[in-house]
């Protein structure tokens, strides 16, 4: 995938925000502001950053509801969990769930959406309360009340784990890198044109995979889940005239 292919979205979030996510109790919201600006300036239906305030709204509200009380409120009807056995729905289990006393904390870093915004894919990182880091796939699909649910999420730990980052001292002076959410949109058939469709998915091993297509054709997201437990998400997306991948996630049994 070219770097010309992304667009990148006019919204980006300070990491030392965003870092907020993932550390203690904290009373003020996502960056409202920033947020506000970019969704008055996209254009069009798709507007990746709607995606960005929905993952944001997600996790603040798992802070501070809890993390189970917030997957139950931002799930569509039927949406799926891949889990170490394969995906399955995650109401049911759900209710099962207590919160813990500290949720995990993620952020958003590629956002891929249809031409119709109907239906984006994130793609991002999380960190627990005990400090393990890894990555997450998150499928969006918006409802009839115009809010974004999700339908199928999976989450991982990094294997191996980064090394601890090193422990700042008092009187050390700490520079704050932007983390840019990059927005990847689909181009939208003209003229009464059709999308053709995308490439062909190669089945995985017994049938454990699926794909599912946006209702305009224009974003294809698909799962697999091989013999040894890894699972695999990706999603790709047509643009000016051709299929590009748009997200992959590789996630390996942890052992869990």
């Amino acid at each position: 995938m070219t770097r010309s292919a992304p667009a990148i979205i006019g919204i980006a979030v300070l990491s030392l925000a965003l870092a907020a996510c993932s550390g203690g109790p904290r009373t003020k919201g996502p960056p409202r502001a920033v947020i506000d600006r970019a969704l008055k300036t996209a254009q069009g239906a798709a507007q990746p950053s709607t995606i960005v305030a929905t993952e944001l709204a997600f996790s603040r509200e798992a802070r501070e509801r809890g993390q189970w009380t917030a997957f139950r409120r931002f799930a569509a009807p039927g949406a799926l969990l891949h889990g170490k056995d394969g995906p399955f729905a995650i109401e049911p289990w759900l209710a099962t769930q207590t919160d813990p006393a500290e949720a995990v904390q993620w952020e958003p870093r590629v956002i891929a959406m249809s031409c119709d915004g109907a239906t984006a894919v994130s793609k991002g990182r999380y960190r627990d309360p005990e400090g393990k880091v890894g990555g997450f796939v998150t499928v969006w699909e918006r409802q009839s009340n115009g809010e974004y649910r999700y339908v199928f999420d999976v989450g991982g730990d990094d294997v191996p784990q980064p090394p601890p980052r090193p422990q700042i001292e008092e009187g050390d002076i700490v520079v704050t890198e932007i983390d840019a959410v990059t927005g990847l949109v689909a181009t939208c058939p003209r003229g009464g044109a059709t999308t053709p469709p995308p490439p062909a998915m190669p089945i995985g091993e017994d049938g454990k995979a699926d794909a599912r297509l946006s209702r305009d054709g224009t974003l294809r997201w698909r799962w697999e889940h091989g013999a040894d437990g890894t699972r695999f998400i990706a999603a790709e997306y047509f643009y000016q005239g051709r299929w590009l991948t748009a997200i992959e996630q590789s996630l390996v049994p942890t052992g869990d």
